[in-house]
């Protein structure tokens, strides 16, 4: 029974981690078309036809509209089309899948409309990481470094507010440590405090959600965090692609979890100057929320339990217990004196 139970969690991790990936695919990208007279009409009508369903066209009125459009993370990118030939303006800081996609699309358009391609990358990733391998990596460590941070609080610190310091303490540590690791790496070349600030929030969210339904839960919340950060929140993310890639509506979901959240934030801070942050800073900010709300719920029910409730865990820490150990006098003690249950 312990081999099936193992078998499937097996399963279930490899499905979690593989599936998202494998149905990767462009599906309803933003992306916006100019140029002059009846042309931006004809390119979006050409865009459908090349990819179906692949883009959400929106026409603006100039190339410099466009570009405005990407630096505000309201598009990935922009066909304009001019009498000498076909623009492209990306953004691999975006998304380098996307602009790879995005350039593949004007070739195909370029060919079907006889006109030569340009791209233009207007906000590249790092030089030192050109296919930002540091940010889609750093999912899974943002991911497992608030929850594994949360067990070790709880296995090594006793007390609510010392526990909740402690976060914070980590929190505050691990966003340095995880920002200066990725400016060593090369992923990041600019905007270092804020991207440690955002990180800070990141691990900040996870970590008190974990504390939170620990103390409520017990081993049943442990679960549920493990479900929300590892099995959907890592995956889902879009970090290695985009959201629009993966399948509907998981992209979307992945980014009211803490990894994608986080990542979005990061990206946004690190390559774009802070433009496009208020969703997933109250995303992260909720999720802290939570968990706080959790860890205070938890300690009002600790402090409301009955004399009899009581007298049952005596009971059950003196028979679990081994023989001479004396932990049940010493766990007994603490009930006697009205300790709450961290």
């Amino acid at each position: 029974m312990t081999v099936a139970g193992l078998l499937a969690v097996m399963v279930i991790l490899l499905a979690a981690f593989a599936l998202p990936g494998v149905n990767t695919a462009v599906r309803h990208v933003p992306v916006a078309v100019a140029g002059a007279g009846p042309s931006p009409v004809r390119l979006a009508a050409t865009l459908d036809k090349a990819a179906p369903g692949a883009f959400d066209v929106s026409i603006v009125a100039s190339e410099q509209a466009s570009q405005n459009e990407i630096l505000h993370r309201d598009v990935y990118g922009a066909f304009i089309v001019e009498d000498g030939g076909l623009t492209l303006d990306t953004a691999s800081a975006a998304s380098a899948a996307v602009a790879t996609s995005l350039t593949q699309t004007a070739q195909q358009v370029g060919t079907a409309m006889h006109l030569p391609v340009t791209v233009h990358d207007i906000r590249p990733l790092s030089p030192d990481d050109p296919k930002g391998v540091g940010l889609t990596a750093g999912a899974l460590p943002i991911a497992l470094g608030g929850w594994l941070a949360a067990m070790g609080i709880i296995a090594l610190i006793v007390g609510a507010w010392q526990r909740l310091i402690a976060a914070a303490a980590f929190a505050v540590g691990g966003g340095f440590t995880l920002s200066g690791t990725l400016f060593a790496l090369g992923t990041f070349d600019q905007n270092y405090w804020t991207t440690s600030a955002a990180a800070m929030l990141g691990i900040a969210g996870t970590c008190y959600f974990v504390l939170g339904f620990e103390r409520l839960l017990r081993g049943r919340g442990i679960a549920v965090a493990a479900l929300v950060l590892i099995l959907l929140g890592n995956p889902l993310s879009g970090l290695a692609s985009a959201p629009e890639m993966l399948p509907h509506p998981w992209g979307a979901l992945g980014q009211f979890l803490p990894p994608g959240a986080t990542g979005t934030l990061l990206r946004n801070v690190s390559f774009f100057d802070g433009v496009a942050i208020a969703r997933p800073v109250v995303v992260l900010i909720a999720w802290a929320i939570l968990g706080l709300a959790a860890y205070h719920l938890a300690g009002h029910l600790h402090k409301r339990r009955t004399p009899f409730d009581i007298h049952m865990d005596a009971a059950e820490i003196a028979a679990s217990a081994p023989a001479g150990s004396g932990a049940p006098d010493h766990r007994l003690g603490r009930h006697r004196r009205g300790a709450v249950a961290p």
